[in-house]
């Protein structure tokens, strides 16, 4: 009787130490992030800012690689691919759950082929239109665009891309038709709409905010559910049209198969360094929202994502350039 409960002590320690083995061995080497866009976006932009504070908890560096192209789907396709071991995982925005409804061809699914770690931040972006534009707030713009359908040009920094996506979903939302203009990059797109190129245009807070005294533009709607505090005089979109929401997230992914505890501990890190104080501050700083998600709430944001682009592409026939 005591041989057969010693057994099981020293069956029992022998498993703890193995499931205990299995938990802590990773990380053992730095963990490399793509970023399927140039530096300086936002997707850049937050993952360098919290990518010193993952070391610090993880042990290990965390090395960012920018993987530009295809409107993201270079990078996809290479995190989609990777083995499934935690040491190689997926920074992106929309394009990661737009491009399915874009690229009928894509050799990658953000439903199955990826598993989610944490949507990290949310951040609002501006309707502008040109002080040319005879309209003083959106519903006069929406009214306008109604009785002139395509006449009110809208610039964007490529076909297919966030900016494209935000207007197409506020004309999905209000029967409403507006010409789209593609430039190539943000800082054209701006340019056109100061100088009355174009009519409108869904500008960044920081790029709104830079603008707003230069009169040349207008700043009508944040495109978020409710007013942003720094700018309490301007009005959500949803103010005039229930419903619309269009936020520019950052989220973190890893391959399909990767272990449950190596998404567990990057969610709880990726956690820890959105919430330090320093980090928290500067997102806020540029009108962004720490979210932190969980891996559940962000896959269940995917997925509601992924048919959400798909009936907004399909309506206004968008396709890539």
């Amino acid at each position: 009787m005591r041989a057969r409960i010693r057994f099981a002590l020293l069956f029992s320690a022998l498993l703890f130490t193995s499931v205990y083995a299995q938990n802590v061995q990773y990380p053992t080497r730095p963990i490399r992030v793509i970023i399927p866009v140039a530096p300086g976006g936002n997707v850049d932009s937050v993952m360098r800012l919290i990518s010193a504070k993952m070391s610090e908890g993880l042990g290990q560096s965390v090395v960012l690689d920018n993987k530009p192209g295809a409107s993201t789907n270079i990078g996809n396709e290479l995190v989609a691919k990777a083995p499934a071991d935690g040491y190689t995982l997926l920074a992106n925005t929309i394009p990661l759950v737009a491009n399915i409804s874009l690229y009928p061809k894509l050799s990658y699914d953000p439903e199955k082929d990826f598993v989610p770690i944490s949507m990290m931040v949310s951040s609002p972006s501006m309707i502008a239109v040109s002080a040319n534009l005879p309209v003083k707030n959106l519903q006069e713009l929406i009214i306008f665009a109604k009785k002139n359908p395509g006449m009110i040009k809208y610039s964007t920094s490529g076909a297919g891309g966030i900016t494209h996506l935000a207007v197409e979903l506020l004309a999905f939302q209000t029967n409403t038709k507006f010409a789209h203009i593609p430039y190539k990059g943000g800082g054209p797109a701006l340019m056109a709409l100061m100088s009355g190129e174009v009519d409108l245009s869904v500008l960044s807070v920081l790029s709104a905010a830079g603008q707003m005294n230069s009169q040349r533009i207008k700043v009508l709607a944040v495109t978020s559910p409710k007013r942003l505090p720094m700018y309490p005089d301007i009005p959500s979109v949803s103010e005039f049209v229930p419903g619309y929401e269009f936020n520019s997230w950052v989220g973190l992914v890893a391959p399909k198969g990767t272990p449950p505890s190596v998404i567990q501990m990057l969610n709880e890190q990726v956690s820890r360094a959105l919430r330090s104080t320093e980090v928290m501050d500067k997102i806020q700083k540029d009108g962004g929202d720490v979210i932190a998600s969980t891996s559940d709430q962000f896959k269940k944001s995917i997925t509601l994502e992924v048919a959400l682009w798909a009936k907004v592409i399909q309506q206004a026939g968008i396709t890539p350039d």
